[in-house]
Parts: C-alpha cells; structure tokens; sequence
C-alpha cells in the first residue's frame, strides 16, 4: 500500500508543473507540432519512468534493435494492465501515440498530455467515430509519428489472449509502415490483480521482429490481425522461462 501512497503523491507535483507547460504548448503546437510532441514526450517518459521505478517493477525488455529509428511504425501489443503504457513509453522510438479509449481523453491531467504526445481516443462504439480515428493515426504515420495498439480492444484478464480486431491494422495497411509485434507479461501483478496495492515483480517487455503487410501472401494478409496474435502468442511462451532465468517473480 505505501508505493501506492508514494505514486499518487508524486503526482501532485506533477500537476503543479503540468499547469505552465499546458499553456507552453498549447501555443508551441500552434507554430510546430512534432517539437511540441517531441518535447512533451521527453517529459512524460521521465514521469512514466519515475513511476515505473517508485512501483518496485524489474523490467526485461527484449528485441529493441528489431525496432527502427528512422521511420514510424504501428506497434501492435497484447493487453493486461495500465502499466504496458507507462513501461511502454520508455522504450519506443520516435514520437509515439498510443492508442486508448475516448474515456480518458476526459481524465484529469492524463488526458491533456496524451493529446500532446499524439495518442488517439477511440469509441469503440461509434463506427463512425472510430473511424476517423483511424485516419487520424494514419495521418500521423504518414508523417512521422508511430502509434502503439492494443487489437484485442480491452485488457484481456487471462492468461489467453483475446481476439485482435482486423480492423486495428488498417493504419498499417494504409501508410505503408511496418508492424512491431509487442508481447507483454505480467504488468497485471503489478497493479491490477491487488488493487489498490502496488506489488514489486517482473515484467517482460518483448518487441519482436518487423512485419511488413506488403510481403505477406493474400490469404495471410486478410487475416494479418490473427498471425501477428500468433506471432505475440509465440514470443510470450517463452516468457515464463526468461523470468525463471532471473530467479524473479
């Protein structure tokens, strides 16, 4: 309970200095975007980073070098808890918008900084909707910004990932990028599992290799949201054995 009294603490400075920095780039954006995203996200990564270490998580992450840093990509990753966000930020390249629900695009203080860093609110109800944002992300590929998905569409509360959306890779399909499959383990026991504890464990973070949809066969490619599952589905069993490894739990 007292990491999460620390978090929730660290947070009220963080509003404090969030309020001159809302007006910097509310007009920043007006004359240059990407610096404003890029310069907001240098600071929300330091945040994010702040509390990944105050939560007492040791973090292995695997297969970096399979990311470029030359060009935006769509990372697509496996769900289970808020925690695949805040360890994600650390380690993507590039400006990078994720991808969440429109609900947050509301919330208190987190919801003004995921607009600076290019992250998308999607409705998942309003198809409509929906897909405007889609074309969003896909402008913002097109321009150099990379975007993290999440297909299953929710946090999935098992050990079996659900379904992905085939719908979720048209961002890839349509700008031409590359896909970094993302496999994540045991972010859930960070937070999620004892709520509203906050529990030291191990996280592996996996980034596999690139996909690009233009090299797949057409059967694989109208169904890319079930092989790049298949891909991440591989990567994570394989998991258990490198936390074993660590002698961590």
């Amino acid at each position: 309970m007292i990491r999460f009294i620390f978090m929730a603490l660290f947070l009220v400075p963080i509003y404090m200095i969030s309020l001159p920095l809302y007006v910097y780039h509310a007009l920043l954006r007006r004359k240059n975007p990407e610096k404003s995203a890029k310069q907001a996200q240098t600071f929300v990564v330091w945040a994010l980073h702040t509390l990944v270490r105050m939560s007492g998580a040791s973090v292995i992450v695997q297969g970096l070098e399979n990311v470029p840093e030359d060009q935006p990509v769509l990372y697509v990753g496996n769900h289970r808890s808020i925690f695949d966000i805040i360890i994600g930020y650390k380690y993507v390249k590039n400006n990078t918008g994720f991808v969440a629900k429109d609900s947050l695009e509301k919330t208190p203080l987190v919801g003004r900084w995921m607009k600076y860093i290019n992250c998308l609110f999607l409705n998942r109800t309003d198809i409509k909707e929906g897909l405007k944002t889609i074309l969003h992300g896909i402008e913002l590929v097109k321009h150099g910004t990379s975007i993290f998905i999440f297909p299953e569409g929710t946090r999935s509360e098992g050990d079996e990932l659900l379904p992905f959306k085939e719908g979720s890779l048209k961002i890839a399909e349509k700008s031409g990028c590359l896909i970094i499959p993302v496999a994540i383990t045991g972010t859930e026991n960070i937070f999620e599992k004892q709520f509203p504890r906050v529990r030291k464990t191990t996280v592996v973070y996996e980034f596999g290799k690139p996909v690009d949809l233009k090299s797949l066969d057409k059967e694989t490619k109208k169904h890319a949201g079930a092989y790049v599952r298949d891909i991440i589905i591989n990567m994570r069993n394989q998991h258990e054995n490198i936390i074993a490894k660590t002698g961590k739990k």
